[in-house]
């Protein structure tokens, strides 16, 4: 500093050796020096932007690692490169002679290297998130904390460059805004919500990113492709985008279909009702056309057998076990659906009659098809329940429905028919 302070007086004294009058020769000396600085200072900028950007990636690129890559992409070499023209104005501002421009000269240092710092932790935040994701392959834990660590980092910023302006130490200021809390907590409400709400989130890995979510209430039924400090993004499956508030995730309820989709099956319930009226004990005819069925020839057979054992000894027909045809349908059901290939029987799968009601007997099913892709599985329900309703009359079963236009016609012409 003392080598600077010479070069300083001689620079004023050459200066002055022309005639100048020294406040004018500070004066020059000054605006001279600073113009020299921070030309230099942006040589040496360029100089280093280019070494980063240039260099730098042929050097990453002979490197087995992943994260030099990564922090090359998000520019944190290059960003890290601008703290050294601030270091060069640092060291070489004692060469100005005036005191106005010196201040000058330390005020846009000071909130030079503020910028730069948040430029470079940016980076470095952004560089840190892609990271996670490369290794963990989910972004909704790490993102809300960067986000809030950007929050952060900017607020701080700008009390800092606050601070230098204003001539006040920086905690000084920090431990005013105290008294500012109260409009902060009302300000950054949703923040904080949204904050505590993913914590929630992540702890109890309740919501990925690639996640299928369902929000009736909120119109949301899609996939999860942003999870943000504040709000949660899905895109529905008619591609738009519907935005939620993050906390309403843990304040109200949602379905994830992640198990659905991490498990070996997805789940198909339906149930067709059957008119009671139309459910009766089988014939000797209605049993011998059966026994021509492969499906449930084989049960066919092992039931009479059983069914002839147990009646050996019962001449009364009322008390004889017989078999009926809704229950040799649900057989033929069953034993279709495993023939089928469409079923994975390391799962849960069962045909059966639920309760009774005023629309008749419901024959449900309850299985989960192999295949889990939406357009296929749909496919597979359709076809399984366009079989089941064909083949329904072959068992002497009608099917229950509410009465339609077309059927109080044909009433009506019964009843025209009759009156003729």
């Amino acid at each position: 500093m003392e080598r600077l302070v010479f070069y300083r007086k001689e620079s004023v004294t050459f200066f002055e050796s022309y005639g100048l009058e020294n406040h004018w020769a500070v004066f020059v000396q000054s605006i001279v020096i600073l113009v020299l600085i921070f030309t230099l200072a942006y040589l040496v900028d360029r100089v280093l932007t280019f070494v980063m950007r240039r260099v730098i990636p042929k050097i990453v690129g002979y490197t087995a690692n992943q994260w030099d890559d990564i922090f090359m992409e998000n520019r944190v070499f290059s960003n890290f490169a601008h703290f050294f023209p601030g270091i060069l104005m640092q060291n070489l501002q004692d060469l100005i002679s005036s005191s106005s421009v010196r201040w000058f000269v330390s005020t846009f240092i000071g909130v030079y290297f503020i910028v730069v710092t948040v430029l470079f932790l940016n980076a470095l935040l952004n560089a840190i998130q892609q990271l996670f994701i490369h290794l963990k392959g989910v972004s909704a834990i790490v993102k809300i904390y960067i986000q809030l660590g950007k929050v952060v980092l900017y607020s701080l910023a700008g009390v800092a460059i606050i601070s230098i302006f204003a001539n006040k130490n920086f905690m000084d200021i920090l431990a005013g805004l105290g008294a500012m809390i109260t409009i902060l907590l009302i300000v950054y409400k949703d923040m904080i919500m949204g904050f505590v709400a993913g914590i929630q989130l992540s702890a109890n890995k309740m919501v990925y990113v690639g996640d299928w979510v369902e929000l009736p209430k909120d119109g949301a039924d899609g996939i999860v492709i942003d999870i943000g400090l504040t709000t949660v993004k899905v895109q529905n499956w008619d591609r738009t985008i519907t935005t939620i508030p993050t906390y309403k995730l843990t304040s109200e309820s949602f379905t994830n279909w992640r198990g659905m989709q991490e498990s070996d099956g997805r789940r198909i319930k339906r149930h067709v009702n059957i008119d009671m009226e139309s459910i009766h004990f089988l014939s000797e005819e209605e049993i011998n056309t059966f026994r021509k069925i492969r499906l449930i020839s084989e049960y066919i057979e092992d039931k009479i057998k059983i069914i002839n054992q147990v009646n050996a000894n019962e001449p009364e027909q009322f008390n004889q076990r017989r078999l009926t045809n809704i229950g040799t349908f649900r057989k033929y059901v069953e034993n279709y659906l495993r023939e089928s290939g469409y079923v994975n029987l390391d799962m849960m799968f069962l045909v059966r009659q639920l309760q009774a009601t005023e629309k008749g007997v419901p024959i449900e099913i309850y299985m989960f098809s192999k295949i889990k892709e939406f357009i296929i599985y749909e496919g597979i329900q359709s076809d399984i329940f366009d079989h089941i309703i064909a083949i329904v009359p072959t068992f002497n079963l009608r099917l229950f429905q509410e009465p339609t236009g077309h059927n109080f016609s044909a009433i009506r012409e019964i009843k025209n028919q009759t009156a003729e």
